[in-house]
Order: structure tokens, then sequence, then C-alpha cells
């Protein structure tokens, strides 16, 4: 059993950068697919970014790309996300989890853990 604490949320200007990390403990997620998603409040649970194990498949969001980086450190069995050039309509919980196939999956439904979330706030 894998388990995954976000943290580096907060309140932030629109313009603004924050960076998330998704720690986990128990288990090493070094051969898991990474993924973070968001919820706003009234919306349902939406893909941001993913990044399978070795790294080389980086999926993200058209909402994002360009302002949001996804990466990994195996080796600190972290995995984060740096967003940059952060709108209001960023403001949400982010949520990291993790699917053992490896994969970049958009889909919330292929993941099999997940972590608490961590509230990001854009102020305009």
């Amino acid at each position: 059993q894998v388990q995954l604490v976000e943290s580096g949320g907060g309140l932030v200007q629109a313009g603004g950068s924050l960076r998330l990390s998704c720690a986990a403990s128990r288990r090493t997620i070094s051969s898991y697919g990474m993924g973070w998603f968001r919820q706003a409040p009234g919306k349902e649970r939406e893909f941001v970014a993913g990044i399978s194990w070795t790294g080389g498949t980086i999926n993200y969001a058209d909402a994002v790309k360009g302002r949001f980086t996804v990466s990994r450190d195996n080796a600190k069995n972290t995995v984060y996300l740096q967003m940059n050039s952060l709108k209001p309509d960023d403001t949400a919980v982010y949520y990291c989890a993790a699917n053992i196939a490896g994969a970049t999956y958009y889909e919330r439904g292929l993941y099999n853990y997940w972590g608490q979330g961590t509230q990001v706030t854009v102020s305009s």
C-alpha cells in the first residue's frame, strides 16, 4: 500500500508560481506511473499532468500546457508539479495519484492510490 502526501499548496496572485510535491511512503513509487489531478468546487476531478515510471512519457492537459511541468525524483520517492503563470481558473484542490501499470493515464479510475490533496488558490 502506497501512501501519498501532497504539499506546497497555498494562496498566490495571478501570474505567480507554486511548486507542489507528492511524497510517497510505505513503498517505492519508482515503478509507478504518477498523475496530478485537480478538482474545483462544483466540478469533477480532472487530469492535469502525468509522468510514466521512467519519466520518458509526460502528458499535460491542454489548459496547463506550457505553464506546468511535472517531474519525479525516484531517489526521493517524490513527484513534483511546477506551476507557473497561474490563473484564477487554476484554483482547485490538487491531488497526486499513482498507478501500478507505470503509465500516464488520463482517466482517474485507472489510478490505484491517491493523496489527500492540497489547496491551490489563485487570486486575480
